[in-house]
C-alpha cells in the first residue's frame, strides 16, 4: 500500500471524473489521500470531497498565495473545522517568495497562525516552502520555542540547510514528482541522505506528474512512480519503500484510521 500525502481533488480539472480518479488510485494501491486546503472560505466543497470517499481525508488552512485575501481569518476559523472527523491536518501553510502573490507580512502572520493551529490541535501542519528556506527555518525554529508541533515539509525543493534545520525539530519532508525529473540530482542526494522514519511521498496533483507522466495532470495514482524512483534513490526495493512511506504517513498523521 502507498500513501498519497498531499493532493487538490477539489482542483476544477478533476470536477467530472473524480469517481475515477479515486477508483484509479485504488487499483494502483493507494491506500488513504489527504486532499489539501488553499481557501478556509472554499473549506466546504473539499470537505464534502472528503466525506464522499472513505480512503479521503482533508485538511483545513489557507495557502501563502492567499494569504492577504483572507487576511481576516482568525484562529477560531481553522480551529472549528479541525474538530471535523476528516480533518487530519492544518494547512497548505507557508511562504512563498518566487510568485509572491501575497505581501510576505501576510504570509508571515498566517504561518504563524497555523502554527498556532498546529500547536493546539496536535494535527500536522502541511508547509508549503518555495524560495524561502531560510525564512522557513527561522520560524519553524522561533515558534517550535513555545512549544513543540507536528509538520511536513510538502512539495521539497529546498537546500540541505533547511533539511537538516526542520529535521532536527522533529519535521517530515515529502517528494513529488520533482524527484523523478531528470534535473532534480540535487534533490535525491538530499532525499538518499534522510532518516527513513522522516520521508512522504506525495503528488500535489493535478501537478508535477512524475517522469513518465510529464505533461499530464497529475493524480494520485502516479504517486507509484514518484515511490519507484525515491527507492531506486535510496536502494531498497519499492515493497519496503511503499512500507516505510506508509508508517511514516500514519504516524504523522495520526487522525486517520490505520488500514
Amino acid at each position: 500500500m502507498l500513501i498519497d500525502s498531499h493532493c487538490h481533488l477539489d482542483f476544477p480539472d478533476f470536477a467530472d471524473e473524480l469517481d475515477a480518479v479515486v477508483g484509479r488510485a485504488r487499483a494502483a494501491g493507494i491506500g488513504r489521500m489527504v486532499t489539501i486546503s488553499t481557501r478556509i472560505r472554499r473549506f466546504e466543497p473539499l470537505r464534502r470531497i472528503a466525506k464522499r470517499f472513505d480512503e479521503v481525508y482533508c485538511s483545513i488552512g489557507t495557502h501563502p498565495h492567499h494569504s492577504a485575501e483572507e487576511a481576516d481569518i482568525g484562529l477560531a476559523d481553522i480551529l472549528t473545522p479541525a474538530q471535523d472527523a476528516k480533518v487530519v491536518a492544518i494547512g497548505e501553510t507557508g511562504l512563498d517568495y518566487f510568485r509572491n502573490n501575497s505581501p510576505r507580512d501576510a504570509q508571515e502572520r498566517g504561518f504563524r497562525m497555523h502554527i498556532a493551529a498546529a500547536r493546539e490541535t496536535g494535527l500536522p501542519l502541511v508547509i508549503h516552502a518555495r524560495d524561502a528556506d531560510d525564512d522557513i527555518a527561522r520560524i519553524l525554529e522561533e515558534e517550535s520555542g513555545k512549544g513543540a508541533f507536528p509538520f511536513v515539509l510538502h512539495c521539497f525543493t529546498g537546500g540541505p540547510d533547511l533539511a537538516r534545520r526542520a529535521l532536527a525539530l522533529g519535521g517530515y519532508i515529502s517528494f513529488t514528482g520533482i524527484l523523478t525529473f531528470k534535473a532534480s540530482e540535487a534533490l535525491r542526494a538530499i532525499a538518499a541522505g534522510l532518516p527513513e522514519d522522516r520521508i512522504l511521498l506525495e503528488t500535489d496533483a493535478p501537478y508535477l506528474a512524475p517522469g513518465p507522466y510529464r505533461g499530464k495532470r497529475n493524480e494520485p495514482a502516479y504517486v507509484v512512480e514518484t515511490a519507484r524512483v525515491l527507492a531506486e534513490t535510496r536502494r531498497v526495493s519499492p515493497t519496503a519503500m511503499a512500507a516505510q512511506t506508509t508508517a511514516n504517513f500514519f504516524r504523522l498523521f495520526s487522525k486517520v484510521p490505520a488500514v
